[in-house]
């Protein structure tokens, strides 16, 4: 009997001995995976039939606007146009540095200037990911973001590209021989043929160092309107990401696009050097405040800023210079009408205030995620690559002291016993500190970037062109801070990408000032607005969709930053523009269609077959249409359900 029982001990403790084996097994299997759960990140989704994706509800959250929908992508050339060739005036080197989208429209315009001085371009080097910054091995600067073949083979027939200086100039180039320019993004075509094309035919060779976004300025006149096309056709076609950030990217769409779902991308545009430029810095508080005004000072010390240091914030939030925050972004779109549970993809590698501004939007839609909860870290640092371990900061090490300066302050410590010595002052550590401005609470002096800030920021490139391409593909995009002046901004080049690539898609253009008023009138009932506020945000933001928008915006950005607008250049009609003057439609959609080229005939038989398959179901939306009563004559969207009104969390409470 005693056998028996030792036998079934022994049995047991095996057996818990295996279970704990494999539960350890399995822990460790899915430990990369624990920070993205596709079915865990969006709770309570109600997937759409195929009746409801096509119903008129549906399609006023998520469809396409109907008068852009004759608008596609054209930016082949047009008129004459020789193709490069390989004996020119010289090469031209260039260095960049900036952020994502600074970077990007340099090149862009880069591009151009080989074109115009009939050099041959060497691929820029992107300063923020060059070698010295701690990135992988595996890629040089170029390449870190972009595929350098596409690039080369994209552009063969407009501008030379080669990789590398021929050996001669390369020594040239070591011993400083040769001119270097620094223009800024306002540089003139002037500039160019009088003072660098002279120093190229003589030197064969000459350097651009480019911190301002660009070197050419955005607005050409109309007989170059060819280089204006080579823009695009270099920012939306040749600039493509290294094929492992394409491929990470649109795994993503597809995570934000399960069950069938649509998703809205919104990017807050909360950057330091823009709210610093526009002195926004008392819609923040505490810490932020100081850091933003910190950066001000240096923007004006620079000669960046021609403006004093302190200017009234909320005056400059009333005209329209400064973001719409996110708590703001969340009323607006639960008053268009989108449900709590939309997805929204929150996108940016930088949002100044951190989380915390982002609690009321969060509150308001629980499935608002970014490339954090949607990709696992083992996805991400496949991205970043392999990349050689650096020091570790000191303000991170403990101070350790060996054995003989522990027994050395011990012998002269004197005879005991002995009163104890007071404490000394214990340092702060990195982890004590209240995130990457601690350095506030101590010196006067932001300190100088460390090798680990510099590799941070190498990587937030990568996690710019990830949001980027989800951006792109999203159903929506909102964008809280676009054309604030300061230069080229994320938002403004996804919904320029937007324009060119789909024209249709709904991309909102917001008109800051106006809504800055709106919500001046109802300061005291954000959450639960009167009816006719929420229709007067509904009209505003269904116009900011269509010609409307675009007509602003173009008299806004266009003159500042080309790629924000593309149209008319970019781009063609497969409607012409007397048609619609004959239609009888508003004076807007004239002025749009007005200088628009009419589309090829196999591009317009392309588009109809497309058009027929879609006819049926377009017939039945609009029979819905008719037969739906619209509140008050307006018909932008869906009044808001009571149901999901009641289940909004008002955050006062």
């Amino acid at each position: 009997m005693k056998s028996k029982i030792k036998w079934a001990a022994l049995g047991g403790l095996v057996l818990s001995f295996a279970s704990l084996i494999v539960h350890l097994f399995l822990a460790k299997s899915t430990a990369d995976l624990v920070q993205y759960t596709a079915i865990t990140v969006f709770t309570e989704d109600l997937t759409p039939t195929l009746a409801t994706r096509k119903g008129p509800a549906f399609r006023k959250l998520w469809g396409n606007v109907k008068s852009l929908e004759p608008l596609h992508p054209y930016p082949n050339p047009r008129s004459t146009y020789p193709v490069a060739v390989e004996q020119n005036n010289g090469f031209i080197y260039a260095k960049i540095s900036g952020s994502f989208e600074k970077i990007r429209n340099s090149i862009v315009d880069l591009v151009a200037i080989s074109r115009l001085l009939n050099a041959t371009l060497v691929i820029p080097e992107i300063q923020e990911s060059a070698r010295s910054k701690g990135i992988s091995s595996n890629f040089k600067s170029f390449s870190y973001l972009y595929n350098e073949d596409q690039f080369v083979a994209a552009l063969a027939n407009d501008v030379t590209i080669v990789k590398s200086l021929p050996p001669i100039l390369r020594e040239a180039r070591r011993r400083k021989e040769y001119q270097i320019f620094k223009p800024k993004s306002s540089a003139s075509l002037r500039f160019y043929t009088s003072e660098v094309l002279p120093k190229l035919k003589k030197a064969k060779v000459i350097g651009l160092i480019l911190t301002d976004g660009g070197c050419l300025q955005s607005a050409l006149p109309s007989s170059m309107v060819e280089y204006q096309r080579l823009r695009c056709r270099v920012s939306f076609h040749a600039l493509q990401f290294r094929p492992e950030i394409e491929a990470l990217g649109k795994l993503m769409v597809e995570r934000l696009r399960a069950s069938g779902q649509s998703y809205l991308a919104y990017h807050p545009g909360l950057k330091r050097d823009a709210l610093a430029y526009h002195g926004c810095a008392e819609i923040f508080q505490d810490v932020h405040t100081e850091l933003i005004q910190y950066r001000r000072a240096q923007m004006i010390k620079q000669g960046i800023i021609g403006e004093e240091l302190n200017v009234d914030s909320h005056a400059r939030k009333r005209n329209g210079s400064c973001p719409l925050m996110p708590e703001e972004v969340g009323l607006l779109l639960r008053a268009m009408g989108y449900p709590p549970r939309t997805r929204i993809f929150l996108s940016g590698s930088e949002t100044f205030g951190g989380q915390r501004v982002m609690i009321p939007l969060r509150a308001m839609y629980t499935n608002l995620v970014d490339r954090t909860s949607l990709c696992s870290k083992t996805e991400l640092a496949n991205l970043v690559g392999p990349e050689t371990p650096l020091i570790p900061d000191p303000d991170q090490l403990l101070p350790v002291k060996s054995p003989n300066q522990l027994k050395s302050e011990w012998d002269k410590s004197g005879p005991r016993p002995r009163p104890l010595p007071p404490p000394p002052d214990r340092p702060i550590y990195r982890h004590e500190k209240e995130g990457w401005y601690g350095w506030v609470a101590e010196k006067d002096k932001e300190p100088e970037p460390s090798l680990n800030d510099q590799r941070e920021q190498a990587h937030r490139l990568l996690w710019d062109a990830l949001d980027y391409i989800v951006s792109v593909d999203a159903e929506v995009f909102f964008p809280g801070f676009d054309n604030d002046g300061s230069g080229p901004d994320f938002a403004s080049l996804v919904m320029g990408h937007r324009l060119y690539e789909m024209a249709s898609a709904r991309t909102f253009r917001p008109n800051r000032k106006y809504l800055a008023e709106l919500f001046n009138t109802t300061v005291d009932h954000l959450y639960y607005p009167p009816r006719n506020w929420t229709f007067a945000v509904r009209e505003h933001l269904n116009k900011s969709l269509a010609e409307e928008g675009l007509l602003k915006e173009s008299n806004l950005s266009k003159t500042k930053f080309f790629l924000s607008h593309p149209i008319p250049e970019c781009s063609c009609s497969t409607v012409k523009a007397t048609d619609i003057v004959h239609s009888g439609n508003n004076n807007n959609l004239h002025l749009l269609f007005e200088g628009q080229d009419e589309c090829p005939k196999w591009m317009q038989q392309l588009r109809t077959q497309e058009a027929n398959a879609d006819e049926v179901d377009s017939q039945e939306d609009e029979t819905d249409l008719d037969g739906q009563s619209e509140s008050e004559g307006y018909n932008g969207t869906d009044a808001i359900p009571p149901l999901e009104q009641d289940e909004e969390m008002d955050p006062d409470d």
